[in-house]
């Protein structure tokens, strides 16, 4: 494996590990996705990775070679990882170019035109930051660390400065520079939309313990646990013979007649399609339809058996620890 991490352990002073035993690899040029909710550990584990913060324990190995165990620390500047941080700062006074060749060894700044190219930056490279867009800005941060040829590119929540209207776009760039370049990237950020659609695989983080490593379609569609399941998306609950069974709103479809009817209490425009919610039983289920539904309207509710989800009774906020 390229990236290897094992049993690794960080804590901050006597109080419970924010990273507990993590066990997982990465393949050559994957794209890896961190999720968890605020505070279980993903920013932590990226700046271990990068060497920005002691572990207490554990090791770490990069295209064969060990970055952090007992014997061994490899200072940051030496690890071959590039780092793009959440606010991706540049320094106002230099221009694009001068941005992305600062303070850079020589041999690479012969990489510079071709960065420019691969960033599509080539046009932009005299302007300075307050001349950018968040978007161009973006992809002069993405330069600057990929310019150094990193083995590993780590990116903290690369999408959350972005408005809707550039971030598709953005996120399509990202994908492609990486895979271009064949480099392994890890990133952490909260858009399920975005993790689903760029990533090889998804790693999820519940209070420093790994719960599901797996490819999106797998997460998604076969979550472990509940907590995984409702990291990615709603949940629609259906009580059937004493089992808690749950399907995604976008397995539901509106039929003629089914043994599953519901009443309409909202109907919510969201662009191509409404946003149902629906009164099934005791349960608020989310569907979507092409079709606007009014409030209090009757409708008959149908979905595939191989679609449901499957959970034990206790899992409701049910984890691993």
């Amino acid at each position: 494996m390229f990236l290897k991490v094992s049993n690794l352990k960080k804590m901050y002073g006597n109080d419970e590990p924010i990273i507990k035993s993590l066990n997982f690899s990465v393949k050559n040029s994957e794209i890896i996705s961190f999720i968890g909710e605020s505070g279980s550990g993903k920013t932590t584990f990226l700046r271990c990775l990068a060497g920005l913060e002691e572990v207490d324990s554990g090791k770490i190995e990069l295209n064969g070679k060990i970055l952090n165990d007992s014997n061994t620390l490899i200072e940051s500047h030496n690890r071959k990882i590039g780092f793009v941080f959440q606010d991706y700062p540049l320094f106002p006074h230099l221009n694009v170019a001068q941005n992305i060749i600062l303070n850079l060894e020589k041999k690479y700044k012969l990489n510079l035109e071709n960065i420019l190219e691969l960033t599509n930056l080539n046009f932009l490279k005299k302007r300075y930051p307050h001349e950018l867009s968040g978007g161009e800005q973006q992809r002069v941060a993405i330069a600057r660390a990929i310019i150094r040829e990193p083995d590993l590119l780590l990116l903290d929540e690369p999408f959350s400065n972005l408005d809707s209207a550039i971030k598709s776009q953005i996120k399509n760039e990202i994908k492609r520079i990486v895979k271009d370049l064949n480099i392994t990237t890890i990133l952490v950020t909260h858009d399920i939309k975005d993790i689903l659609e760029i990533s090889d695989r998804i790693l999820i983080f519940k209070a420093g313990v790994l719960q599901q490593y797996d490819t999106p379609s797998d997460v998604y569609c076969k979550p472990v646990n509940c907590y995984c399941a409702e990291m990615l998306g709603k949940l629609n609950p259906i009580v059937e013979n004493h089992k808690n069974l749950f399907i995604r709103p976008e397995s539901v479809n509106i039929v003629q007649n089914s043994d599953h009817e519901g009443t309409v209490v909202k109907s919510i425009f969201s662009g191509k399609e409404f946003l149902l919610k629906v009164l099934v039983g005791d349960n608020y289920w989310n569907l979507y339809s092409k079709n606007s539904y009014k409030s209090g309207c009757k409708i008959y509710l149908d979905f595939n058996k191989e679609d449901l989800i499957d959970f034990p009774e206790n899992c409701k906020g049910f984890f691993k620890v």
